[in-house]
């Protein structure tokens, strides 16, 4: 029986994978949209430029996820057939590795084409940055940087979670990196009230961010990068970036393709001059399809570990 319930989630986390990679996201009235709204609704009510009233709102709203979660856990628990399609349709539900790729795509095929236009408004769906003066370079850069710390975010982050808590760590994860995205910036109205929410990002992402550096690693000469010049610039310049944990991530893919990461964002009205991450050239067009091939390698890699890790762990 507990082998039964452990390949059940461990099938269940596969076949989500399968999904994102066949079907993308879901559609029409995606779930995490619908968290979202919620979250927008209660926030309506509840603002308040205080670290207090953020850190309830994130509590409770994270909270209610990994409450859904565990109620599923529970009902599931003596039925693996069950198990396996409610854990299918929550990891299809969080994952966005697939989504990711081919929205960098877009932004590739813009590029190439000339559309710098296009490109431009393909880049909110990647990055909070403002796209408006962006040229080709730039553009190209925040796609790769993007790329890169998403691959964290939207797939090995929730593969993380999901090998180790099932159904309430899916659940539970997206529901921090949504408010996170949400309120979790350092603007006027959100310094105080998102900072519990972005501190619980940072605190969920540790150590997936970690793995997908080691990842980036392991997967660079299958795609053609090396795999020392991402350790290398891993080491030597993850530590600068203003993120404790996409840092590593971008550090580390930079160095996997010779590319060099950082310099000035502008988000709304806020400017940040980021450090350099790698010791290459700044990234152009065809370096988009490069990172999407690495990332691709790195976040399937993750799901083959999060299942081998879910069949060897004690719980279902």
């Amino acid at each position: 029986m507990a082998l039964a319930r452990r390949s059940s989630t461990a099938t269940g986390l596969a076949l989500g994978v399968a999904a994102d990679l066949l079907l993308t996201d879901p559609g029409r009235r995606h779930p995490v949209a619908g968290f979202g709204a919620i979250a927008t609704a209660l926030e309506s009510r509840v603002w308040r430029d205080s670290r207090p009233v953020g850190t309830w709102y994130a509590l409770a709203l994270t909270g209610a996820a990994i409450t859904l979660g565990a109620a599923l856990d529970l009902c599931t628990r003596r039925l693996p057939l069950a198990r396996v399609l409610v854990t299918a349709a929550a990891a299809w539900t969080v994952l966005g590795g697939t989504s990711l790729g081919r929205t960098a795509v877009a932004t590739h095929r813009a590029l190439d084409s000339g559309d710098v236009l296009a490109a431009r408004a393909v880049l909110p769906s990647l990055a909070g940055r403002d796209p408006s003066g962006l040229g080709e370079p730039e553009l190209a850069r925040a796609t790769v940087e993007s790329v890169a710390e998403n691959t964290a975010d939207a797939a090995v982050a929730p593969l993380f979670w999901g090998a180790v808590a099932g159904i309430p760590g899916l659940l539970g994860y997206r529901a921090v990196n949504t408010l996170d995205a949400m309120v979790g910036h350092r603007s006027p109205r959100y310094a105080r009230f998102g900072w519990a929410a972005a501190r619980l990002d940072d605190v969920a992402n540790w150590l997936p961010a970690r793995i997908t550096a080691a990842l980036t690693v392991a997967c660079a000469p299958a795609v053609g990068g090396s795999a020392a010049g991402a350790r290398r610039a891993w080491m030597r310049d993850g530590a600068a970036h203003p993120s404790p944990n996409s840092g590593r991530c971008e550090a580390a893919l930079a160095g996997a393709l010779g590319l060099r990461l950082g310099g000035r964002n502008v988000y709304g009205g806020r400017v940040e001059d980021r450090p350099s991450l790698g010791s290459g050239l700044p990234p152009a067009g065809p370096d988009i399809l490069r990172a999407v091939r690495l990332s691709r390698a790195v976040w399937l890699s993750a799901a083959a570990l999060a299942v081998l890790a879910r069949l060897a762990g004690r719980r279902a």
